[in-house]
């Protein structure tokens, strides 16, 4: 799951290319709260208020599917670039890195689907402490996705040279991730309305 493509990953790989892995690294940090954020809110019964407010977690998937649809219009829009595209993008402060990282992962519906709906599939009431079991297989996610997605902000400088000394490739690539991103847009805002309508 966590190799999937979506939003965290480009953000995170969009500042290791434009401003080193370490600039990855701090967005990471961010991302990984939101992690945290999720499982504790899912933990403590946040998984109960979307069940009594429904209209909150459609909330939630409209901005996420809002988001993805802005990326893919600035990936696909005339004059975009794609993810390993090298470009210049102004140098933001670790803070900065760390603010946006944190909020791309808090609108990310995918993020709030993995612990509300995801992970309680794992969880066994007879197998002990229920709370303690989201705790720990909310853990073992986060580190695995942190190791993975640490292990991409490594390599993706050296993806941006690999595209950049072939230019078709770089189109193609554009094309395919702006063309996916607005298909899972346009999937989520569907889903959300048809969850409205139930």
């Amino acid at each position: 799951m966590v190799l999937i493509p979506g939003p965290n990953m480009m953000y995170l790989v969009s500042r290791s290319v434009s401003q080193g892995y370490r600039a990855g690294l701090f967005s990471l940090i961010g991302t990984g709260t939101g992690f945290v954020i999720y499982m504790v809110m899912a933990n403590v019964g946040m998984a109960e208020v979307f069940l009594i407010v429904p209209w909150l977690y459609i909330g939630l998937k409209l901005c996420g599917a809002g988001y993805l649809l802005y990326l893919s219009w600035r990936t696909l829009r005339p004059g975009g670039v794609a993810l390993f595209e090298e470009r210049t993008l102004p140098r933001d402060s670790r803070a900065k890195l760390f603010r946006m990282g944190l909020m791309t992962n808090l609108l990310n519906p995918n993020a709030a689907i993995l612990y509300l709906a995801l992970i309680p599939q794992f969880i066994r009431p007879d197998a002990g402490h229920v709370m303690l079991q989201g705790f720990v297989l909310g853990a073992v996610q986060i580190s695995v996705s942190m190791i993975v997605n640490a292990i991409i902000i490594c390599t993706a400088g050296a993806l941006a040279v690999f595209m950049r000394r072939r230019p078709s490739w770089i189109r193609r690539q554009r094309w395919v991730t702006g063309g996916l991103l607005g298909a899972v847009g346009v999937k989520l805002a569907l889903d959300a309305f048809t969850s409205a309508t139930l």
